[in-house]
């Protein structure tokens, strides 16, 4: 069990670890119900907090996960409709059909669970959907999916336990493919539903003059036919000029409009950088931000995603979604208020089957007595000191989840608190000599291939 202690990590990333006056020991769990928990999500996210959960038989229940497609692998999983479903259901999956990983599979896999080491370094979107599938089958997960089966909404109830105290449960109530509806009762509930699903679309005046095509990276598929087009791409982030290099190598002339300083990278012929899009003329030309005029025949959002829980209620949670923030979240993933709903993989700018790694683990060893929570009042103080450490350091408020270097400590600090092996040191060392590939390579440094010689060590081997 954690006893009481607040300390302060490099960077000044703080945590508080709590334990209130009461046994040290483990607890007895010859006299206590397994936990249900249902999962929300059959993404890596999902798989990750299923196979915890089976490997925790003595606290934990077999999982009920929940995936509204027929698939897992959440936005690995391809699928080239946009749009809709025939059902009416929506196209969540954002990835496009060239897509390659930005981060080198020795970085993105599962700490215990390596990618085929005969797989290039940078895999292509079938190959890590292929490794999410075999992650599923090696654990025994699918037994515990219910396919076709969307969440509609997830409640709080107050109730008393045995020993008279207050308890929360949670009421899910879900639809199948059949429509059927049902509601079953939970003590825990890990949102793993992502967030690359609903686009954010900022508003630009005169947008409805715009006489050519007008789309988000989420509806984008492949560059073939933007062909001979003039294409104004907004927002110059991984995706923005990912897309960019595709659409030139198809033929497109582009625009890369941004509100960032011009970036130092070297771009391919046919890129042009261009301040932000401020406004559509009346005769549908493109004002930017430098007061400059351009023409265009599509124009691509690259511009992120909005957080979307349609099944919570943020205000009975104590929470606000909004601008590109979720918050206040203990631990970037619990309501201070009602700690049994986990949010994983929230966080921005990670290692991200790491990250989710490292946030499973923690949050089963606080639903299994482990590790103990702070009362309510402090966790919220906690958060408002880290927001208030992050506006002062000139961190914008809708970037308050994006993590970069702090996910290093966040994630030792996780696992040192549950009692979990860190990540390996040189899964950080690796991940940042790659960054700085990109910013001299942007077009090729996935070319290179990588090894883990060690946990401390890593070779180049092409």
């Amino acid at each position: 069990m954690a006893t009481e202690v607040l300390w302060t990590l490099p960077g000044s990333l703080m945590w508080e670890c709590f334990c209130p006056g009461r046994s040290s020991g483990p607890p007895d769990r010859n006299h206590r119900m397994l936990q249900r928990v249902a999962v929300v999500g059959a993404g890596a996210a999902g798989l990750c907090a299923a196979r915890h959960i089976l490997t925790r038989p003595a606290s934990f229940a077999p999982p009920v996960v929940f995936e509204v497609s027929g698939n897992v692998g959440g936005t690995w999983c391809y699928e080239e409709r946009i749009g809709t479903y025939p059902n009416g259901r929506p196209v969540l999956s954002s990835m496009y059909r060239d897509l390659r990983t930005n981060l080198p599979k020795e970085v993105m896999m599962f700490p215990d669970f390596p990618f085929d080491p005969e797989l290039s370094s940078f895999l292509s979107h079938q190959e890590v959907q292929r490794y999410l599938e075999r992650y599923c089958e090696n654990f025994r997960i699918r037994p515990h999916i219910r396919f076709d089966t969307a969440v509609e909404n997830v409640t709080p109830v107050s109730t008393t336990a045995e020993n008279g105290e207050s308890k929360i449960t949670w009421e899910v109530t879900s639809l199948d493919s059949t429509g059927h509806q049902k509601t079953e009762t939970f003590d825990a509930v890990f949102i793993c539903s992502g967030h690359y699903s609903d686009p954010h679309i900022p508003n630009i005046p005169g947008i409805q003059n715009f006489k050519g095509t007008v789309l988000h990276s989420h509806s984008y598929r492949f560059a073939e036919p933007f062909s001979g087009q003039r294409v104004v791409v907004l927002g110059a982030k991984a995706s923005g000029l990912d897309i960019s290099i595709e659409l030139v190598k198809a033929g497109a002339k582009v625009t890369l409009s941004h509100r960032n300083p011009p970036l130092t990278v070297p771009l391919p012929p046919g890129i042009q950088q261009a301040s932000c899009v401020v406004a559509v003329q009346d005769d549908g030309t493109i004002r930017l931000q430098d007061g400059s005029v351009c023409q265009a025949d599509v124009l691509i959002f690259c511009t992120g995603y909005n957080f979307s829980y349609p099944f919570l209620d943020p205000a009975r949670l104590g929470l606000e979604i909004q601008n590109h923030v979720v918050s206040p979240l203990y631990r970037y993933m619990m309501p201070p208020a009602f700690p049994s709903l986990i949010f994983i993989g929230i966080c921005k700018i990670i290692c991200p089957f790491p990250n989710f790694d490292c946030q499973v683990q923690f949050a089963l060893a606080v639903l299994d007595g482990s590790v103990a929570m702070p009362p309510q009042e402090q966790m919220e103080e906690v958060v408002r000191r880290e927001h208030q450490r992050k506006l002062e350091a000139g961190v914008q408020h809708h970037h308050l989840l994006k993590l970069d270097q702090d996910q290093w400590e966040y994630c030792d600090t996780l696992a040192g608190s549950a009692g979990f092996p860190p990540l390996q040191p040189a899964v950080r060392s690796l991940y940042e000599e790659v960054w700085r590939q990109r910013q001299v390579h942007p077009e090729n440094y996935r070319e290179f291939n990588y090894r883990l010689v060690s946990a401390t060590r890593w070779e180049q081997i092409s």
